[in-house]
């Protein structure tokens, strides 16, 4: 099988390419810059902002992943400025990540592309990037993808927006298409960033210490791809990792910040993530293997 994998030169795109790799399939990637395996696969030097990249990127390929995206709202007021002056247009994460995925969508169409398994965000369900100053309403825990969305910044909501677009091209089109709500995607680098800096919890942590590390995401992307012809033909999945980045246990936070969410809790054991990755796991049999706290002890 063919394979494209869009933003291939990101920082979580290599990951999906060695992957695969590993499983022996054929890649065709796509990025603006370089990527590492442009010596050994087709390497199509555009971005999905593009139409006529996305089309060149999509012939002959079977299945696509996904990854490309632009990761912050940049149009927000706490990071519009700082965007600027760098030259991004504030407009800059609707045009990517909403058109980016319809324009590849399309191309998929055109050259009959059966699966389609993209990199969403927890961050569809509205709790980071908050606007407002209002709160995001959490009706229970652990949060599951029947839980409630209200989203505000174009980042969350062009996930979100994502998701239902893959949605109906599964309806309308056929082709089988998965998300992924990855979670602070945590390379080696990272893991051990957060066991040098971990210390006891201030507050409540708006991104819900919910984290996955590189490595496992990938995985659950070949997964989603190979399980596609045994499972539903639409799927939104949470993608973190079992337990959070925090030194207390998950109940112990609940009761010192968010005291009025106990009556909610159904299960969070130990360390238990706020984000429930069940789903994902009773889907396609997938498991959070590497984790952050191996590194606890050389800090």
């Amino acid at each position: 099988m063919k394979v494209l994998v869009t933003g291939a030169s990101g920082r979580f795109g290599p990951y999906v390419v060695k992957e695969l790799e590993a499983h022996g399939y054929d890649l065709v990637l796509l990025s603006r810059s370089r990527p590492e395996g442009a010596d050994r696969w087709p390497w199509v030097q555009g971005t999905i902002a593009n139409f006529e990249d996305c089309l060149r990127a999509t012939e002959g390929v079977q299945a696509v992943q996904h990854v490309a995206a632009n990761p912050w709202a940049s149009d927000h007021p706490g990071s519009r400025e700082s965007y600027a002056k760098r030259g991004v247009p504030f407009y800059d994460t609707m045009q990517t990540n909403i058109m980016g995925t319809y324009f590849l969508l399309q191309a998929c169409l055109q050259h009959k592309v059966g699966v389609f398994v993209m990199t969403g965000s927890n961050c569809a369900l509205g709790h980071g990037g908050r606007i407002s100053g209002r709160e995001f309403p959490i009706s229970y825990l652990p949060i599951d993808e029947e839980h409630p969305c209200e989203v505000e910044d174009s980042y969350s909501y062009s996930k979100h927006a994502g998701e239902e677009l893959l949605a109906s091209y599964t309806r309308a089109y056929g082709i089988r298409t998965y998300v992924l709500r990855s979670a602070g995607i945590c390379a080696l680098e990272r893991r051990q960033r957060t066991a040098q800096q971990a210390g006891p919890a201030k507050g409540w942590d708006t991104w819900l210490w919910a984290w996955v590390s590189s490595e496992d995401q990938a995985v659950a992307h070949r997964m989603l791809m190979e399980k596609a012809p045994e499972i539903e033909p639409h799927g939104v999945f949470f993608c973190n990792a079992d337990d959070t980045t925090a030194l207390e246990s998950t109940r112990e936070l609940v009761e010192r910040f968010k005291p009025e969410l106990l009556s909610t809790v159904r299960e969070l054991e130990g360390h238990a993530s706020i984000l429930s990755n069940k789903k994902l796991k009773r889907t396609i049999g997938w498991e959070h293997k590497l984790s952050w706290r191996e590194f606890l002890k050389k800090f």
